[in-house]
């Protein structure tokens, strides 16, 4: 079974240094989310151990917890980051994020069809069809 979900990557995630060292949050983009953390495609290096508050401002309040850079790697002109969290609850948050990303995606795929439907209707449409299915 496969451990991390592809996201289209138009979802924003925004990181921040937990440490004082001045950073201003990115607007980078999730690309994975695992059992244990998410990748993204972020305009900022880091380095392995280095502690980031991650934001992902989807859904209402969104998701964020603090977590530790596990590995970096350059991608073209952005870097892919691999973040892990300490707490299993926080990566269980993480899969709700996961599933409000699927529903939004959803929504605006509906809308783009000509469809009028509201978010709660788009996702109530897109829990019945897709929710038993959903990875684990």
């Amino acid at each position: 079974m496969r451990a991390y979900i592809r996201h289209p990557s138009e979802f924003p995630i925004e990181l921040t240094p937990t440490e004082p060292i001045a950073a201003a949050p990115g607007r980078d983009r999730l690309l994975d989310v695992s059992e244990g953390g998410l990748c993204c495609l972020s305009h900022c290096s880091y380095q392995a151990g280095e502690r980031v508050r991650v934001r992902i401002p989807v859904g209402e309040p969104g998701f964020q917890a603090d977590g530790r850079i596990t590995w970096c790697r350059p991608d073209g002109n952005r870097f892919r980051v691999g973040i892990s969290f300490d707490d299993a609850s926080l990566a269980f948050s993480a899969r709700m994020v996961e599933q409000v990303c699927h529903i939004g995606r959803y929504h605006r795929h509906l809308v783009d069809q000509g469809r009028e439907v509201s978010e709660e209707e788009a996702a109530l449409e897109w829990i019945g069809k897709y929710a038993g299915h959903f990875p684990r």
